[in-house]
């Protein structure tokens, strides 16, 4: 017999307390009476048995998980988290989005590699463990972003430029190189201000948002002091963030893109993407609009 909404157990992956977790919670809660914040830090699995714990409640047992936050910050460890949920998912629980399809993502290469393969216009961007070749990169470009594999929201990020001397110019990518034993080298480009988060649900645009610069750091984050704001994106930029996206099979995502002098970059396609910018530059409440989403899955399209 098919269930209805007040029958559905969802949980919601994220960070308990924070307010993008707290509000998706709050409507899938509002739905169906069934409330379940779940912070995978402290999720037990035991592949034997086969269960997956988070403290009374076995996520097996769950209809269905959103993810919505795997982690404060970005490590490799969040790859193994994702592995679990990747579990969970063997057991019948419907997961959105796609733990697979998340692990392609947190990794910025990855990311990127998919990207290209697509031929997605994206910055000049050199990939390399060779500090020669890095070093190259930064006088090739003039001014460059060192992007570490696994950050959001610019932490971690720095800027170089060619003008420095060769000598500190080496220090610097060196000592960069021996926290994040990679470079991911990237063109600084001249932005005008802002940039746009275009927002997908179930592969539909919904609409886009500017992130604007307060005029005192180089990127645009919020985490950096930029505002959300409304954007009309054009037809172009809607076209190229559809395709983005389409390289992952998300359930959600916003897809980050800039306008320069030579046409629309894609920077990436969020992993989780986030609700605030929708709310704050548009006034939608895109956490509502994924609960139904889901809950429509779940009742029409089961497995």
């Amino acid at each position: 017999m098919n269930k209805t909404p007040s029958e559905l157990k969802i949980g919601v992956v994220g960070i308990p307390g924070k307010w993008s977790t707290e509000v998706l919670a709050d409507e899938i809660e509002a739905r169906t009476g069934f409330r379940c914040v779940i912070d995978i830090e402290k999720v037990v699995a035991d592949l034997s048995k086969p269960e997956v714990l988070y403290k009374d409640q076995c996520l097996c047992e769950l209809d269905g998980i959103i993810i919505k936050k795997i982690s404060q910050t970005y490590s490799p460890k969040v790859l193994d988290r994702l592995e679990i949920l990747r579990f969970v998912e063997c057991c019948g629980v419907q997961i959105y989005s796609d733990p697979a399809e998340i692990i392609r993502l947190v990794d910025r290469m990855s990311c990127t590699v998919s990207l290209a393969k697509a031929k997605i216009p994206m910055p000049e961007t050199l990939i390399t463990e060779d500090l020669e070749a890095a070093f190259q990169a930064v006088h090739k470009f003039g001014k460059v972003v060192l992007k570490p594999l696994f950050s959001t929201k610019a932490r971690g990020m720095e800027v170089l430029s060619s003008k420095t001397p060769e000598k500190q110019l080496k220090k610097q990518l060196l000592d960069y190189f021996n926290v994040h034993g990679f470079f991911y080298v990237q063109k600084k480009l001249d932005l005008p201000g802002h940039d746009m988060g275009l927002i997908f649900l179930g592969g539909e645009y919904k609409g886009a948002y500017a992130r604007v610069c307060n005029g005192n750091s180089w990127n645009t984050t919020i985490h950096s002091g930029g505002k959300y704001a409304q954007v009309e994106p054009s037809d172009e930029i809607i076209a190229m963030a559809h395709k983005a996206q389409a390289q992952f099979n998300l359930s959600y995502t916003t897809v980050d893109i800039a306008e320069t002098e030579t046409g629309p970059v894609c920077f990436e396609v969020s992993a989780f993407g986030g609700f605030k910018g929708a709310q704050d530059g548009l006034g939608l409440n895109m956490a509502a609009q994924y609960a139904d989403y889901v809950i429509d899955k779940l009742l029409n399209n089961p497995t």
